[in-house]
């Protein structure tokens, strides 16, 4: 039984290539994962034992809230604990080398184009102070050219910096901290390994002393690494620093701790990262399942002669089963072996990949375990042999008699029965979860995993009744191919008609990878549609204008852009804490005059004219939290965002009630009962409004009266909802891809299936031809079966991914409050259409296969 499974692999090498390839695919993607999780991790550890090499003792200041970004969140600065007085007692502890003190900061860069570097990614704007030695050079930042910088004027840049930015040495090079907009001169270009900087991020270096002022005070300093000397112990040397530490504002830890701290770190991360892939690579090998299964019941069926014959010289049902699961595990074993090679090209591919959506992972050679091969290989074997062990055992069942009597058996009606039975019965309970989910609002664990359920529910149940479903729906696309193609269409019709299980094992396969891709589609266009809505509602202003950092617009700033030719109306925004009746808020301060020109409120209560001084507005959704309404007067606290703050108390009253946009909070007030209590002290953004056809310039006008500063950010509408829907536009891409392995391997499966099937049909093509159907028909017969069974696919997948996303859509709500579900037509169509070019390529070999053969030897074979 050993030399027949041999044989057996051996003699149907063209047939089994196709379900090799799906193995392959399905194994590249898990042992890609295993490799990049290994890599990835490894060089997290690289990079963090590269910037903690030598480092024996860590002192860090603590950080205190200074001025939010918004009323609610605060940056943090560091407390001024770490001195040059400090550094110089811990440079003379017993066992110390040396100290390195550092000083953090951001600087956004404005590229020799004139626009801000990275406005258009999540990188990071680092800054930091280079440190050079006796050499005069720092090791942390190799020189690539030029010098370090040692004067007030000058400053380095890492070289994917520099090439981003478009700056050489001796190049004037414009950026901005928090404050004007600074010119330095380019004197040194430099290299580095931090993630933050290679994963599209910018590097920018100062002298120690312009680096204090520019983001503390003269000598202080945000870190102080100690290196040891040889022997010494670091543990002591840690309780030694933290005895010359003051009692607040600044930490030490020893260098091991922090090394453990960020391995933790480090884990947690790329765990996160490779569990989210490997679930993608579980749904290619589950697509998989289908190719293998549905080519092995057609293998067995195609040698129900072979398996009666062995059979009737005394071979037992066990060792058919066994022969067949032989010829399964040595196609897991070499297609596994493929697998695991091209999984590491995957591996290498995803770090560059994934760094586009601003991930941030460092670079570093490839890591192989022994875990990622015997895996893989663990994975393919297991698969393949599993997926053919049910066709083996039907084959094994077969009495001798009955096979030699027939090669193709239908399945009996009983059978079928109750595959459709459990069908319905798991639809139906996918269904009733699903509408269940839908009646929930909030996107807790539970109610998240009460969606996955009923999706995997209602999926396995579509799986189970397509053979039933297929009669109907074939039926109907088989109308359309019979008018347009005549018999040629009737033929591929039958055809796809002959075996509904053979069918729907086929288009399952499809139907998997487009019922996710159109519930993340619609899910996401819906998301994308309720974002670009919040984003914009209730504004009529042209441009929104505020700084990219913590930094705020004082009242100069915005009467100067108010007193531009171009603008007709604009009006300041300041935010700030509000509490009353046990509740906290943000209240949002404006001239009402001028905010009623560049903003549209949907007044439930009162108008936008009665707030004054003392009297506020305040959001549908905040009135019912506190109970409140119109003539109340209320006991409020503003303001004491900060640390050390205190709220001011004051008496308000509500004299109008609104819905609750983004534009505005949760209270709306005038600027003077807001501004003076805001953290900043300051306007957090301004709404413009245009004089009419002047908008398409002010964008520049209003840049160039504020000094084209690098942290200015001046967004239209569109460009609003453009930020807004980013974040969703890249995962989506990033998922696309991930899930494109799954069509592929459907694919596979549907030029499986249409060989397979074209080499059953031998005899009867070849009775096609000689009553005169030509090559170029039988051509077309096979490309409209292949059509028929990709659209099939196609249309179950795209009304079951639309069921779900529906079904699920309930639960963003709490976060989109706009959400409602959105069909994109359009890409639902593209979907359609890929089905149909799927379909005409899947049948480009089998149909030239089945045109080539010879009329009388197609025949002649039984």
């Amino acid at each position: 039984m050993l030399r027949t499974a041999l044989r057996n692999v051996l003699a149907h090498k063209a047939r089994l290539i196709m379900t090799a390839l799906a193995v392959l695919l399905g194994v590249a993607f898990v042992s890609g994962t295993l490799v990049f999780a290994d890599t990835t991790a490894n060089a997290f550890r690289n990079a963090a034992a590269q910037s903690l090499k030598g480092v024996a003792v860590s002192v860090r200041a603590d950080e205190v809230a200074t001025a939010p970004d918004r009323a609610g969140g605060a940056p943090g600065k560091a407390t001024g604990a770490l001195d040059t007085a400090l550094a110089r007692k811990i440079r003379q502890l017993p066992g110390v080398d040396s100290v390195r003190p550092t000083v953090h900061g951001q600087a956004t860069l404005a590229g020799t184009n004139g626009r801000p570097v990275n406005a258009d990614t999540n990188g990071q704007n680092l800054a930091t102070n280079y440190l050079p030695g006796n050499d005069g050079k720092d090791s942390h930042f190799p020189l690539k050219e030029g010098r370090g910088p040692a004067a007030e004027g000058e400053l380095a840049l890492d070289a994917q910096t520099a090439v981003k930015a478009g700056y050489r040495i001796g190049d004037t090079v414009r950026f901005a901290t928090d404050g004007p907009t600074l010119t330095k001169k380019l004197v040194g270009i430099v290299s580095t390994d931090d993630p933050q900087v290679t994963a599209a991020g910018t590097l920018t270096l100062f002298d120690t002393r312009t680096a204090q002022e520019l983001f503390h005070h003269p000598g202080q300093f945000d870190e102080i690494a100690v290196a040891a000397d040889p022997g010494t112990d670091e543990h002591a040397l840690t309780e030694q620093v933290r005895a010359l530490l003051p009692k607040e504002g600044a930490r030490a830890t020893s260098g091991a701790q922090l090394a453990a701290e960020q391995s933790g770190q480090i884990a947690q991360n790329t765990g996160y990262l490779t569990k989210t892939l490997l679930v993608f690579a579980g749904i290619a090998l589950f697509v998989g399942v289908f190719l293998i299964a549905n080519t092995f019941t057609m293998l067995i069926a195609q040698r129900s002669r072979e398996i009666a014959l062995l059979r009737a010289v005394g071979a037992a049902r066990r060792q058919v089963v066994r022969s067949v699961l032989i010829e399964a595990g040595l196609l897991g074993l070499v297609a596994a072996t493929g697998g695991f090679a091209l999984g590491l090209a995957i591996a290498t591919a995803l770090r560059p990949l994934l760094n586009t959506t601003g991930a941030g992972l460092p670079d570093g050679p490839l890591v192989i375990t022994p875990a990622a091969p015997l895996a893989s290989l663990g994975v393919g074997v297991v698969i393949t042999v599993l997926a053919a062990w049910l066709p083996s055992r039907k084959a094994a069942k077969i009495a001798p008699v009955a096979a030699l009597s027939s090669v193709d058996q239908a399945p009996p009606a009983r059978a079928l029965r109750v595959r459709n039975v459990l069908g319905i019965l798991l639809t139906g309970a996918g269904a009733l979860v699903m509408l269940y989910v839908s009646t929930l609002r909030t996107s807790k664990e539970p109610n998240l995993l009460a969606a996955m359920l009923g999706g995997v529910l209602t999926l396995g149940g579509m799986i189970v009744l397509a053979p039933l479903l297929s009669r109907p729906l074939i039926t109907l696309a088989g109308k359309v191919t019979t008018r347009f193609f005549g018999v040629n269409g009737k033929l591929a019709k039958e055809n796809a008609l002959r075996n509904p299980r053979r069918t729907s094992a086929t288009a399952s396969a499809l139907m998997i990878g487009l019922a996710l891709i159109t519930g993340l589609t619609v899910g996401a266009h819906s998301a994308q549609h309720a974002m670009a809505k919040e984003a914009t509602a209730g504004l009529t202003a042209d441009y929104k204008v505020n700084y990219s950092t913590a930094r705020g617009l004082d009242p100069d700033t915005v009467d100067r852009i108010a007193r531009l030719p171009a603008v007709a109306a604009a009006a300041p925004v300041a935010v700030a804490q509000l509490a009353t009746h046990g509740r906290s808020a943000v209240i949002t301060g404006t001239d009402p005059k001028a905010f009623g020109k560049v903003a549209r409120l949907d007044f439930r209560a009162g108008s936008l004219h009665d707030i004054a001084p003392g009297r506020i507005a305040v959001s549908e959704e905040f009135a019912k939290q506190a109970g409140l309404s119109v003539g109340a007067s209320l006991d409020a606290e503003t303001g004491g965002g900060t640390a050390g703050g205190k709220a001011a108390k004051r008496k308000l009253t509500v004299v109008g009630i609104y819905a609750k946009t983004r534009a505005v909070d949760d209270a709306l007030g005038t600027r003077a009962d807001v501004l003076p209590n805001s953290v900043t002290k300051q306007f957090d953004n301004l709404l413009v409004k245009a004089e009419p056809g002047k908008a398409a310039g002010l964008e520049r006008t209003i840049r160039a009266a504020l000094g084209d500063s690098p942290l200015l950010k001046v967004r239209s509408q569109e460009q609003l909802v453009k930020e807004s829907n980013e974040s969703v536009t890249t995962v989506l891409s990033m998922m696309y891809g991930l899930l494109g392995m799954a069509v592929v391997i459907a694919i596979l499966g549907v030029v499986n299936t249409l060989a397979m099937s074209v080499f059953e049909r031998t005899r009867e093509i070849g009775m096609l031809r000689a009553i005169g159907l030509d090559r170029s028909g039988i051509r077309q017969m096979v490309r409209l079966e292949s059509v028929v069974i990709s659209l099939f696919g196609a249309v179950l997948g795209i009304a079951t991914g639309i069921f779900l996303a529906w079904a699920a859509g309930g639960l963003t709500t709490t976060s989109m409050h706009a959400y409602e579900t959105v069909l994109p037509w359009d890409r639902l169509g593209t979907f359609l259409m890929l089905a149909l070019v799927i379909g005409v390529l899947a049948a480009i070999w089998p149909a030239r296969r089945a045109a080539r053969m010879n009329m009388l030897r197609s025949i002649q074979a039984s």
